[in-house]
This record gives C-alpha cells, structure tokens and sequence, in this order.
C-alpha cells in the first residue's frame, strides 16, 4: 500500500467522521451504532496514522517502508502518551 492509498483512506475516513459530528451537533445526537462507528473511525485512524509513522521511520533509516505493517487496534490504542 502506497502512502497516497493511505491518506485516502484517511480522508475517507475523515468526510465521514466529521458528517458524524455534524449530525450530532445538530441537536438530534448520534444513535448507539452511530456512536460506535465513531468510535471505530477513530481507532482505524490511529492504525493509519501509527502506518504512516511506521512508514516514515522507515524511510528515514534507509529501509523500505513497504515492510511496515497495519498493526492491530489493541496494539496502536494501548500507546502510552
């Protein structure tokens, strides 16, 4: 996967998160599958985002950054800040 496949990807998910927080702010709030999805948007970004980094590395320490890998959501969401 290419970055520019990635950043679609993301934008993708980003026109829909932000559809989401303009329903909510509407005033008719978000249903509970609405405010799951929301929250799953979130989490695939931050495997994006933590790719796209991984990606980077990579290329800064002259490897290829094909070999960086989609970690899993339990592995990106248990990040210390």
């Amino acid at each position: 996967m290419a970055d520019t496949d990635i950043f679609e990807y993301v934008n993708t998910l980003s026109t829909e998160e932000e559809r989401l927080y303009q329903q909510a702010g509407d005033g008719s709030g978000l249903s509970d599958a609405e405010r799951d999805r929301l929250a799953a948007i979130k989490v695939e970004l931050d495997r994006c985002y933590d790719l796209l980094h991984q990606r980077q590395g990579r290329r800064d320490a002259g490897q290829d950054p094909s070999g960086a890998t989609l970690r899993t959501a339990r592995t990106v969401e248990g990040y210390e800040q």
